[in-house]
């Protein structure tokens, strides 16, 4: 049933075109978690100085939501799709390649700032679409995400085997991924409207409120794997260098998995249930990863801490109204600044 849903998805033609734009930064996003190390070590970062550079991102993604109500209320949001990630994409190069940390910072301010609109555009995109064909759709596009996270770590894993560095690897997988968005452009500017909505500092209700709360939990979680994950596997645990990239992994796998059956998973064990237990096996995994001593054990328990995630990630794609998920993603920006904090405390 799982392979059948999936195969439907990809004969509609603009809802194909358009997940390719979900899994374009996330097949960017794992080359560059696998370079951090290096990156961290050419510029000579302690861990603070790292966690405290890194909250750029964040700050960038705040800027996109003061901008956004503005750009997408000017360009239409089909002309801003594909032009977007593929800036987006250069953004991740120029940090892997960053000859001093001030390039270094700049690109990851700016990248903040696009990923930010770049996820405005293409979820309101994906929520427009499941009303035009009269299906659910964002939970599988965000499953693209997870999968476009899994094959850039196998990329990583493989040209590592080949002597290939980041450099090389993060400069391959631009020309790749931009070469796709220029073949599917046709069915980006299809969608040739604006975005209409309100401030995005305007309060939300309760419920928003306190999805939004979630967030602050995941992308603590997210950008410990994300930011820490081959630094802690290549230099604490004296992982294998073809290895470094499997935390980043093994938690796009765990996510792809959720992901594609949140619909199945979510009505049959509840929200509350999904929710509390979640973090507990989430705070459970972060635990055991921390006094893990050898690869495979933190392998394992990495695995524990991505099966929690997925399914904060299924209950807030598929709960609430497409009005509710852009206010979702406004405050994804708030509290995603929020999490990052925590991570640089935890390491400085």
């Amino acid at each position: 049933m799982l392979l059948q849903n999936t195969f439907q998805f990809f004969k509609i033609k603009p809802v194909a075109a358009l997940s390719f734009l979900f899994s374009s930064s996330s097949l960017m996003i794992a080359i560059w978690a696998t370079a951090l190390p290096f990156v961290k070590q050419r510029l000579a970062l302690s861990d603070g100085q790292l966690g405290l550079i890194l909250l750029l991102a964040p700050i960038g993604s705040l800027t996109g939501v003061w901008l956004s109500t503005k750009i997408f209320g000017r360009i239409k949001v089909g002309n801003w799709m594909g032009w977007g990630n593929i800036v987006y994409g250069v953004l991740i190069c120029a940090e892997v390649l960053a000859p001093t940390q001030l390039v270094f910072g700049i690109a990851l301010y700016f990248r903040g700032m696009m990923g930010f609109l770049n996820g405005v555009a293409t979820n309101t995109v994906a929520s427009n679409l499941e009303k035009e064909f009269n299906r659910r759709l964002l939970s599988t596009c965000h499953a693209m995400y997870s999968v476009g996270g899994a094959v850039g770590a196998a990329f990583a894993a493989t040209m590592f085997g080949f002597k290939w560095g980041s450099q090389y690897q993060i400069v391959a997988m631009l020309c790749i991924v931009t070469g796709i968005i220029l073949l599917l452009k046709k069915n980006y500017i299809r969608h040739d409207y604006l975005i209409h909505s309100g401030s995005g500092y305007q309060l939300p209700n309760k419920s928003i409120l306190g999805l939004s709360f979630i967030c602050l939990v995941l992308f603590m979680t997210e950008g410990s794997i994300v930011d820490w994950s081959s630094i802690f596997l290549k230099r604490d645990i004296l992982a294998p260098m073809y290895l470094i990239s499997v935390g980043y992994g093994g938690f796009s796998i765990a996510m792809t998995l959720g992901r594609l059956n949140g619909d199945m998973i979510i009505p049959r064990l509840g929200d509350k249930n999904i929710v509390v237990y979640g973090a507990i096996t989430a705070a459970l995994g972060i635990l055991l990863v921390s006094i893990s001593f050898q690869p495979a054990m933190a392998y394992r328990h990495w695995l524990l801490l991505h099966s929690a995630c997925f399914v904060y990630r299924c209950h807030l794609y598929s709960k609430y109204k497409p009005s509710a998920r852009f206010w979702h993603d406004h405050h994804w920006g708030a509290y995603w600044l929020c999490g990052w904090p925590f991570n640089y405390w935890l390491y400085f």
